[in-house]
């Protein structure tokens, strides 16, 4: 089908008022089209809207591969409809722990999806940084309101952290280590905090 094929299908099935060259842009990936377009164009194309978008990255491609409309996400979330959208614009999501799991059930989401559509894996990363050097309970809460981990899979998952890296800093400290490379294994596992998280967190992952 040629641009203009699909744009006269949007129009005689869905009355959009769409032109060829809009839809070379959306092909050309220089302009995106919104959830009724989107809709409207995997109808015409016979597909699924996932198909459209491949493997969604934000929080919008997730609800648009969906077909749930963002005021229904934001009734199912329990947020102002106006409050979600600007978080979806944004990318950046500002709901409490409770918010963020029910937007994990809402669109399906893994954990580490939802972290990943909110923006805030450099966040989990510091907050993980802080937890295996101090005392891991006090960084239970502020986890989980970034991701979505039963309360007492959660802090399995940070003890075992911090048990991992403290057994590394002592058998570095009794080796007798002066920075070399038994140091450079503990900067390492800083490095990638939220990579042996997830590990733990999810193995199957």
């Amino acid at each position: 089908m040629a641009p203009g094929h699909v744009a006269y299908g949007l129009r005689a099935q869905y009355g959009l008022q769409v032109s060829p060259d809009t839809v070379t842009a959306w092909e050309r990936g220089l302009s995106s089209p919104d959830t009724r377009e989107l809709t409207a164009l995997a109808g015409v194309l016979w597909c699924d809207t996932a198909e459209l978008l491949g493997a969604a990255t934000t929080l919008r491609e997730h609800r648009m591969a969906r077909g749930t409309a963002p005021e229904e996400v934001a009734r199912r979330v329990g947020l102002d409809p106006a409050a979600y959208r600007r978080m979806e614009e944004t990318g950046r999501w500002r709901g409490n722990e409770r918010q963020t799991a029910a937007l994990a059930r809402a669109l399906d989401l893994t954990p580490r999806a939802v972290l990943a559509v909110t923006g805030r894996d450099g966040e989990l990363a510091e907050l993980l940084r802080d937890a295996v050097g101090t005392r891991w309970q006090a960084y239970v809460k502020p986890v989980a309101k970034l991701v979505p981990l039963e309360r007492p899979h959660l802090e399995a998952v940070l003890q075992r952290l911090h048990g991992d890296y403290q057994a590394l800093m002592v058998a570095t400290s009794s080796w007798g280590s002066s920075g070399g490379s038994d140091g450079e294994r503990g900067r390492e596992f800083l490095d990638d905090v939220a990579g042996h998280f997830w590990r733990l967190a999810d193995p199957q992952a």
